[in-house]
């Protein structure tokens, strides 16, 4: 009996190894809340992400900026796209290169272009930024967004 328990063994050891590493990788790729902080990601996407980028949406594709009101309230979208940058990385909440990459390289970088381009009123700028933090959403849900 110990013979074939022995034999076994570098079995058992590769199908645990494989099993932790599945655990640990479905535990990455589903990122809930950072590790002290009481804010889930997902209600940090739906309060602060989702409704200001649909607010640039809406601002510069549906209808373009006019007036000094008008650009106030895209640098305000902007902006808080951008502290949303900093939130997303914070308190142990990053588990990999992806989102890490999407948050500093596609969000932070894009809208703080986009606040440059809302300062100086030039929509083409602002709309180059608005792409930018955009493409952070495709990059981030397609690893991290549990699919429905």
């Amino acid at each position: 009996m110990i013979k074939s328990m022995t034999k076994m063994l570098p079995a058992l050891l590769v199908a645990g190894v494989a099993i932790g590493m599945l655990s640990l990788s479905q535990g990455l790729a589903q990122v809930k809340k950072g590790k002290t902080r009481p804010m889930t990601t997902e209600q940090l996407m739906e309060a602060i992400v989702k409704p200001h980028m649909t607010a640039l949406k809406k601002g510069l594709v549906e209808s373009k900026p006019e007036t000094d009101k008008d650009w106030k309230h895209l640098a305000l979208s902007a902006a808080l796209l951008n502290e949303s940058s900093y939130i997303l990385m914070a308190d142990e909440r990053c588990p990999d290169k992806i989102w890490a990459d999407a948050c500093t390289k596609d969000l932070r970088e894009g809208s703080a272009a986009a606040l440059k381009g809302i300062k100086d009123k030039d929509l083409e700028a602002t709309m180059a930024g608005f792409k930018k933090a955009g493409a952070s959403c495709k990059a981030c849900h397609t690893e991290h967004k549990p699919k429905d």
